[in-house]
């Protein structure tokens, strides 16, 4: 059974002038212990889908699924005390501002030490638990790289820079030793030797506690160096889904070829000045959705077919949905050699 498993989630917004479908039946799971990637360009929906699990939506959205569980217990049908309860335990997100995601009138020290549950804490006088709170915030910003931890305890938000508010934002994510991690492109803006040190220790607690990561970005150079699996996510909907190896080595829908060609490339023979491979045309406004696939307006193998949304299919684990599948000669991609993914579900 899936850690994290979601199914056909749609999530529907109340503009004023209507109702827009900001996420179209997307599909999500996350294993126990598994990296996952979850990745597109802007806008694609990747930071609502992140709301959507942790239930941080206002009123005026609302959320349709086949299921989404953690553990198997469905999220949707739970109390607020309840889901309350699972993320401040066992569900951690570290979001892509820190600056706007701690308080600036308490310091990091403060707010760390908050962050720390209370059964971690052995019984005592206050004086000790407060030391031991402290102790235990020291350990933590260590672990994330941060050696000077007087001058950083001490500092209120918008004395540090963004990279160390970042570090700080994971320190307070790992408090609670949660099962799984959600990283909202949790190192933009860092410098390659932060970014690297960051991902290093993710991979490490992935390794040694078993936490489950899902990375949300668009970083795929920095992405497919860590992850076992990555999910393609193009306004709103689910294109393509496999093993990392598999999909570099053949992705089958053009948006996931797009993508991958647009990342630059170091070779020595590269010729200088050479261009930089981009899909034509620009992502469309939840306004101006268009009906059926919704790359079909910039995709080169668009025809009249994809007015209708495609079906997931598998290729054994690797799940895409494109009427007009890369795998295909030019001539037969109008034929499928791929079953239906609910055929082989079933």
């Amino acid at each position: 059974m899936a850690l994290l498993d979601i199914k056909n989630l749609t999530l529907y917004i109340d503009t004023g002038d209507g109702t827009v479908k900001a996420l179209e039946k997307v599909n999500l799971s996350l294993n126990e212990g598994e990296i996952r990637a979850l990745v597109g360009e802007s806008g694609s929906g990747k930071s609502l889908m992140v709301r959507c699990i942790i239930g941080a939506i206002p009123d005026y959205w609302s959320i349709k699924a086949d299921r989404i569980t953690y553990k198997g217990q469905d999220l949707l049908n739970m109390s607020y005390e309840q889901r309350r309860q699972i993320m401040r335990r066992e569900i951690a997100v570290v979001f892509q501002e820190p600056t706007s995601s701690l308080d600036p009138s308490v310091t990091i020290g403060e707010q760390l030490m908050e962050s720390i549950p209370p059964e971690f804490i052995d019984k005592g006088w206050f004086w000790e638990k407060a030391k031991q709170r402290k102790q235990i915030a020291i350990r933590l910003i260590h672990q994330v790289g941060i050696k000077d931890h007087d001058k950083y305890l001490s500092a209120y938000p918008h004395n540090i820079p963004s990279d160390v508010g970042q570090k700080i934002m994971i320190a307070m994510a790992l408090a609670s030793e949660p099962k799984i991690l959600i990283c909202d492109d949790s190192t933009r803006g860092m410098e390659s030797t932060t970014k690297t040190q960051i991902l290093r220790l993710l991979m490490k607690l992935n390794k040694t506690k078993n936490l489950a990561i899902l990375f949300v970005s668009h970083d795929l150079l920095a992405i497919t160096s860590v992850t076992q699996s990555i999910t393609v996510l193009y306004c709103g909907q689910t294109v393509e889904s496999a093993k990392v190896k598999s999909l570099l080595k053949r992705p089958l829908h053009p948006y996931t070829k797009a993508l991958l060609d647009s990342a630059p490339s170091f070779q020595m023979s590269l010729p200088t000045k050479s261009p930089l491979k981009a899909l034509e045309g620009t992502i469309p406004t939840l306004q101006h959705l268009p009906s059926g696939c919704r790359l079909g307006p910039r995709c080169p193998n668009a025809r009249k077919e994809c007015v209708s949304v495609p079906a997931p299919r598998a290729i054994q684990e690797h799940i895409y949905s494109c009427h007009f599948p890369l795998h295909l000669p030019e001539k037969s991609r109008r034929k499928s050699i791929a079953r239906p993914l609910g055929m082989q579900d079933e």
